[in-house]
């Protein structure tokens, strides 16, 4: 079986190439021709562990291939993905339907035969009704039927999460079309993943609606490290404590700067949009996304604090900018608010990140980048961790020490254990942890 997949981001290089690995023909089609020559010369434009070998492997087999010629791509496609960008929209926070609305007038004028179109990307709930009216009406002979088949991929472990997921959620109305989608799912049933089969709404509602709700699971834990550190608890064992409760679980319960990257942001701001539109508002998304914006800014007022209130003259050593570990992605990452306002505040600000640089002086051109996590500390007046690398977990603090121009941390990810700190001589700042001393 062949399948298109319609754009080379994050999602759509992912899903071909998984697919791909799982023996189906698969053509990933992108009107950017710099990012598809790089592609045919095996380099990836983004990073995730483990999807250049998987691209090369089977690009070298000749089941993945990559081209700019869309007719080429859905020719003889038996299903074709639609997996470009839904950006938030300026204005009103709604998300930009504009690619995939042309590129359902593109693969309209190239259907010949009975194909499966799939919007893969994230979209608002009706949009999949929306393509199928554009397809009817670019080719009203066209033989097709419209799924809704979301992605639930992590960044930083994308590949096993599309291996092996929860489940797999399809939205599609007609026995063609879901034949055709176990066929393409046909490896996860064997080893007994959960299908859910819904209408294209549902599915459509279920993506939104799963991110809503770990944006605010996030939040709360947030909220309840900012309770802590008023009554002398512990975050960590409040988690714990809750996490251990079947109906709650542990996961996204760990506080933090604020919730970033590419999904939650977006896709909180288009669904309350939506339920809006929909004469439903959704307030406890709409709190969150409110909180959210206000928390990247709380924690600069943290980092001030730490080095007595004035941050005027004072050097910071800014340890991980990517929103999360394991990428390179600065989309909504909490960097992007905390890094400019402590430049704002008059700091000098030094960072690293071992695989965001890059990435971070498209956004933050005027700062200091370090090769080396202990060279952004040389002379600084304290540390700040924002991001979770697991190479920030086992610095050198006798080394750090040594370095810093006062022994003070911030970290915003809790990766060190107070006491061990205290032992070290620290000034140590975490979120929701009773100080030792």
């Amino acid at each position: 079986m062949k399948i298109a997949v319609i754009g080379t981001g994050y999602v759509g290089l992912v899903s071909g190439a998984c697919f791909s690995e799982f023996g189906f023909d698969v053509v990933c089609v992108d009107q950017d021709a710099s990012k598809i020559a790089m592609l045919n010369a095996g380099k990836i434009p983004i990073y995730e562990p483990e999807l250049d070998t998987l691209v090369k492997n089977n690009a070298d087999r000749g089941r993945l291939s990559f081209t700019t010629d869309l007719d080429k791509a859905v020719a003889g496609a038996a299903a074709v993905f639609i997996a470009v960008g839904t950006p938030s929209r300026r204005g009103d926070g709604h998300a930009d339907l504009t690619y995939v609305y042309a590129a359902a007038e593109t693969i309209a004028k190239q259907i010949t035969d009975y194909t499966v179109i799939v919007t893969k990307s994230t979209v608002p709930v009706g949009t999949g009704r929306k393509v199928a009216e554009i397809i009817r009406k670019t080719n009203p002979a066209a033989k097709f039927d419209m799924a809704s088949n979301p992605e639930f991929l992590r960044e930083g472990s994308a590949i096993g999460d599309f291996m092996r997921p929860d489940r797999v959620v399809i939205g599609c109305e007609t026995d063609e079309a879901r034949a055709v989608m176990r066929q393409l799912y046909r490896p996860l049933f064997l080893i007994e993943t959960p299908i859910l089969f819904t209408s294209l709404e549902t599915a459509e509602l279920i993506k939104y609606t799963a991110n809503a709700f770990l944006a605010l699971k996030i939040s709360f834990i947030n909220q309840i490290s900012d309770l802590c550190d008023e009554v002398g608890a512990n975050v960590a064992d409040v988690s714990r404590g809750i996490g251990l409760d079947g109906r709650i679980g542990s996961k996204f319960l760990h506080p933090g700067p604020g919730y970033g990257g590419s999904c939650f942001p977006k896709d909180t701001l288009a669904l309350v949009k939506t339920a809006r539109d929909a004469k439903s508002p959704l307030s406890l998304v709409e709190a969150t996304v409110s909180y959210n914006d206000a928390r990247k800014l709380q924690m600069t007022d943290r980092i001030e604090a730490a080095v007595d209130g004035d941050l005027l003259g004072k050097t910071v050593a800014v340890l991980g900018l990517t929103f999360k570990p394991n990428t390179d992605d600065m989309r909504d990452a909490p960097s992007l608010v905390i890094v400019p306002e402590l430049v704002k505040r008059g700091a000098k600000v030094r960072a690293h990140d071992p695989v965001g640089i890059e990435e971070a002086r498209k956004h933050m051109p005027n700062i200091g980048y370090c090769e080396d996590a202990y060279q952004t500390m040389e002379g600084a007046d304290v540390v700040v961790i924002l991001t979770e690398w697991n190479s920030y977990r086992a610095l050198d603090l006798n080394r750090m020490k040594d370095l810093l121009k006062s022994p003070t941390i911030v970290d915003l990810r809790n990766i060190y254990r107070p006491d061990e700190m205290a032992q070290f001589g620290y000034r140590y700042v975490s979120l929701g942890r009773p100080k030792v001393h």
